[in-house]
């Protein structure tokens, strides 16, 4: 299902981010990072909390506005029953929606607030996202100090928080149409192998997209995708060639390759990951340069792996989902 979009547009953006972040590729572009992944809270589920509501806080600051000019906040998480966002929204008492598509959640707020200012239910609204490596990892996986060895092919999860400011407003960035995607199984069940569980998903959502929009990959300076990671970014580029036969390009990035410094950061194996990624890679480094002008129509297409470890034990497969959304720079 594709929309699109005659008055929205994004205002403002802020990113927050953790240790790993601020030695990562794009540490000197965000707003705040914290040198300890605890950030002076006593856990690691309240630093998330303390993360996201930082970046809520820097955009309503670099916006000039206070929590009663905003008529909405949507935000997701990867914590259960999604408490990082409604502990943080907590803070702002603004009219508040909880949303999960795992990490592909950024995006599927953007669509949803896109929606509501089109068609005139509200004039702005704010749309932020969170993750925590280690709130995550303890959640979906064997927690780290476990000390479970993990293959090349695991992501991990990013620290922070990231917001976006929507209105009718006329700004630099338009949000001209989006594409909501279907759940796609391709009969994976490795929760450490996100990039396998993905990338069929966002191959599905990419060319409805373009069929549905009469568009092609060369319409746009920019196609990227959301936490396939190094593995998952390659079997999306086949996939596309074999299912669709669709070459991507030299346009095509994706998210999870450019967070973090490979030839520093061993650690972070296939890449990043977590509903934060996209978000911080594209508020921090590809919404600027469409204000600049440097890109003039970007894809943005989140992707998220939609499985709990109940469903993993019980060797159900892990079903994925992928969210696109057309940003086009405004002279």
């Amino acid at each position: 299902m594709t929309f699109r979009y005659d008055d929205v547009y994004i205002n403002n953006y802020s990113v927050v981010g953790g240790p790993y972040e601020k030695d990562g590729l794009l540490g000197d572009k965000l707003d705040k990072v914290y040198t300890n992944l605890y950030a002076g809270e006593k856990s690691w589920e309240q630093a998330e909390v303390k993360m996201l509501s930082d970046s809520i806080e820097i955009l309503l600051n670099k916006s000039k506005k206070d929590s009663k000019d905003i008529d909405l906040l949507i935000s997701g998480d990867l914590l259960n029953q999604i408490c990082a966002s409604s502990y943080a929204a907590f803070n702002f008492n603004i009219p508040f929606f909880g949303i999960y598509s795992a990490c592909a959640s950024s995006i599927e707020g953007i669509i949803l607030m896109s929606s509501l200012i089109d068609g005139k239910k509200i004039k702005n609204g704010i749309v932020s996202v969170s993750s925590h490596n280690m709130a995550s990892e303890k959640q979906f996986r064997n927690p780290t100090e476990y000390g479970a060895p993990k293959p090349s092919t695991a992501t991990f999860t990013s620290t922070g928080g990231a917001s976006v400011l929507l209105s009718k407003d006329k700004g630099k960035i338009k949000v001209s149409s989006s594409t909501i995607g279907k759940i796609v199984d391709m009969n994976q069940n490795d929760p450490l192998h996100m990039g396998a569980v993905m990338a069929a998903a966002a191959g599905d959502t990419i060319y409805n997209h373009l069929k549905n929009m009469k568009e092609t990959v060369n319409d746009y300076d920019l196609i990227l995708t959301g936490d396939l990671g190094k593995y998952g970014r390659e079997i999306l580029i086949d996939y596309m060639k074999e299912e669709y036969n669709i070459d991507l390009g030299k346009n095509y990035e994706d998210s999870g390759t450019l967070l973090y410094d490979y030839s520093k950061q061993e650690e972070v194996l296939a890449g990043a990951s977590g509903p934060l990624c996209i978000a911080m890679v594209s508020y921090s480094d590809i919404l600027p340069k469409i204000e600049k002008g440097l890109f003039k129509k970007v894809l943005l297409v989140a992707t998220g792996a939609l499985f709990s470890p109940t469903f993993v034990f019980q060797r159900k497969p892990i079903y994925s989902i992928s969210h696109a959304l057309c940003l086009e720079g405004i002279k």
